[in-house]
């Protein structure tokens, strides 16, 4: 499994004989192979190749017989290199940091703020246009960019922000959204018909929408990566990457256990034609909640023994920074 890991290509009983690891003939070696095609563990690309692992070969190597290496120091100060600044810079820093580490694509997946709020601004950016930016308590910062109307003056948007700041701060846009709407109908002299209308849209589109963010960096390695005949994988594998609801729904399903978890080739939908890996693990807030998760992806043949502790590494690192 090692030899294949390292090398990508079909391993035959010769290769394995001559190695000098395992005090087996060719011969013998040969049979223990033909011994574990029929188990499902291996299987052969083409009649006179040598053997490959199965994804189900792969997850019994994984679980029962892989040895994790060690971190060096170099590698633990690699990722806790950036230790200040908001969430989202932050987990954007985590995330190239992991693709350099890995030398693959790496994926760190956050759930929307459900911090207090401590400002909220309009900007406007253009004719029927603005942007809304809102600082929460945690740090985090989210951009929202919302219609408006045609002829709306620059004083509406400075009223809109006054009027939403006094009501949200140090509340969650949750909590302050359906008292905000009710008030808007009930007191409706507060505000101008375009200051109200602003609020009344800016409200509804900024407490819907997603409620995750997803970074994907890296997608460059696996091409560097792949051998000639991967290059249809690579493919398929860029196309999983861009449906970005059902990667989504892989990593929340990622968020139910602790520590790393590892989705190898078919065992997940998504993945199944691509034949790739995916090792990620949860962080967690200062409340111990499981905020997000992040991780790696790529061919099944990854370097698991040190993909794995840098997964685990970095999601440690990040719990911390969000304390």
């Amino acid at each position: 499994m090692e030899t294949y890991l390292r090398s990508g290509e079909p391993v035959g009983s010769r290769t394995l004989a001559q190695e000098g690891k395992i005090a087996l003939s060719a011969a013998s070696v040969r049979n223990v192979m033909a011994d574990l095609t029929d188990l499902g563990l291996l299987h052969a690309p083409h009649v006179s190749a040598g053997r490959l692992p199965t994804d189900l070969g792969l997850r019994l190597f994984v679980d029962s017989l892989l040895q994790l290496g060690n971190l060096s120091d170099e590698e633990r100060c690699a990722i806790e290199e950036r230790t200040s600044g908001d969430v989202a810079s932050i987990l954007e820093d985590i995330a190239s940091n992991l693709s350099g580490l890995t030398q693959s694509a790496s994926l760190v997946f956050a759930q929307k703020s459900e911090a207090p709020l401590r400002h909220i601004e309009f900007v406007t950016t253009g004719p029927g246009q603005a942007l809304v930016i809102m600082v929460f308590e945690d740090g985090g910062v989210e951009n929202r960019i919302i219609a408006t109307p045609p002829d709306l003056p620059p004083s509406s948007l400075i009223s809109a922000g006054n009027y939403l700041n006094r009501r949200l701060r140090g509340r969650t846009l949750a909590q302050a959204r359906a008292g905000i709407l009710h008030e808007l109908e009930t007191f409706k002299a507060e505000l101008d018909a375009l200051t109200s209308k602003l609020v009344k849209d800016g409200v509804a589109e900024f407490s819907g929408g997603e409620a995750a963010s997803l970074i994907v960096r890296g997608r460059g390695r696996l091409i560097d990566e792949a051998a000639t005949q991967d290059l249809e994988r690579v493919r398929m594998l860029f196309d999983d990457l861009e449906r970005k609801q059902e990667l989504i729904d892989l990593l929340n399903a990622a968020k139910q256990g602790e520590g790393v978890r590892i989705f190898i080739g078919s065992e997940n939908r998504l993945f199944s034609l691509s034949g790739s890996s995916v090792i990620v693990a949860p962080y967690h807030d200062k409340s111990q909640t499981v905020v997000g998760v992040l991780g790696v992806i790529g061919p099944t043949r990854l370097n698991y023994a040190r993909v794995i502790p840098i997964v685990d590494y970095t999601a440690e690192v990040v719990s911390r920074l969000l304390k």
